[in-house]
């Protein structure tokens, strides 16, 4: 199954609020992105069935093996585009905001252009 860029997202901030905090609840992830909580409450219906995250009983948010995969990859991708802007003159925010939008988009192959020419 395809996943769609707002999923890419959530894992994405999954992953990067479990590396500051110990523990990441939907509330987190709603604040981090500036979601509503009953569309943070949905997306992380909609993630658990789909088997991207598991919720414990305290409301703990953890990425499955398979979510892990998707949110380190597009994280990746969002830091390899950010460099690649900043040096190409792109101030800070403005790499970060479009390397964002960029991430879920951009193909395999430019991707692994742009990664390798960067280790030059």
């Amino acid at each position: 199954m395809a996943m769609k860029e707002s999923g890419e997202m959530y894992l994405e901030t999954i992953l990067v609020l479990s590396k500051r905090l110990k523990m990441v609840r939907a509330i987190d992830v709603g604040e981090e992105m500036g979601y509503s909580k009953p569309s943070v409450s949905r997306a992380m219906h909609l993630l658990k069935d789909r088997g991207y995250i598991d919720v414990q009983s305290d409301g703990a948010i953890t990425l499955t093996k398979e979510g892990l995969a998707i949110a380190e990859n597009i994280y990746e991708r969002h830091n390899v585009l950010s460099e690649a802007l900043r040096r190409i003159g792109v101030d800070e925010q403005t790499a970060v905001d479009d390397a964002c939008r960029v991430e879920h988009y951009i193909s395999e192959a430019t991707f692994q252009a742009i990664k390798n020419t960067l280790k030059k």
